[in-house]
Formats: structure tokens, C-alpha cells, sequence
């Protein structure tokens, strides 16, 4: 019973750590097509990508989505070539590190995954 109560206690610490260390770091930013296309990094603006990322994968289902139907959303991507589309996120907040979205596609250009990478 007495190794119980440390466990729950070891738990709700820990939880509480982990939630201090994301503070400020987990936006609530809303995912707006306009803007995310219309995005030119800024000081003003540097992460409103990286913020919308949240926003994004929530709202919409990128896997199944023609790579006209991305466009659409996102606008032209940064880079691409036959099956994959990159979009730069701006500034992670995290020292100077950067994000990139990269978007995987079949052969019938249908999204078949996606990754946000930072570094």
C-alpha cells in the first residue's frame, strides 16, 4: 500500500515537471489557410507556422489528400519533387532551431504520411 502512495505521488510530480518543461512551447494557434500561404517569416510572424501545426493536423486529414487538394490548402510547397512536398515552418522556439513539413505521396499522388522535423 505505502510503495502505492509513492507511485501516485512520483506520477503527479513528474506530470508537473513535464508540464512546466511544455509551457510556452504548445500553441493554441487556429490553422488558417490564408494566412499559412500568404506566410513571409518575419520577426513579427517567425514561428506562425510552427504555432499552426497543432491547429492543422487536427482540422484536416492530410493522408488521402491529392497533392491538389495540399495546394489548395497550403499553397505551392517550399520544395518538391515527384513524391514529397517540404513546406519550412519558421523558428521552432526552441534556441535557433527550424521546422519543415514534409509531405509523402504514392504514385497515384495521394498523401500517404507526413512528418514535421526540427532542427
Amino acid at each position: 500500500m505505502g510503495n502505492d502512495i509513492k507511485y501516485w505521488f512520483l506520477a503527479i510530480g513528474l506530470l508537473i515537471v513535464v508540464g512546466i518543461g511544455l509551457k510556452g512551447r504548445i500553441t493554441h494557434e487556429q490553422f488558417d489557410s490564408d494566412e499559412w500561404k500568404n506566410w513571409i517569416i518575419s520577426e513579427n510572424e517567425f514561428s506562425l507556422r510552427w504555432d499552426m501545426m497543432n491547429s492543422l493536423r487536427k482540422k484536416h486529414s492530410l493522408k488521402g489528400m491529392t497533392s491538389n487538394e495540399i495546394i489548395e490548402l497550403l499553397g505551392e510547397p517550399d520544395a518538391k519533387s515527384q513524391n514529397l512536398f517540404k513546406y519550412q515552418l519558421g523558428y521552432s522556439k526552441h534556441g535557433i532551431n527550424i521546422g519543415i513539413l514534409t509531405i509523402n505521396f504514392n504514385e497515384n499522388n495521394t498523401v500517404v504520411g507526413f512528418s514535421v522535423w526540427e532542427g
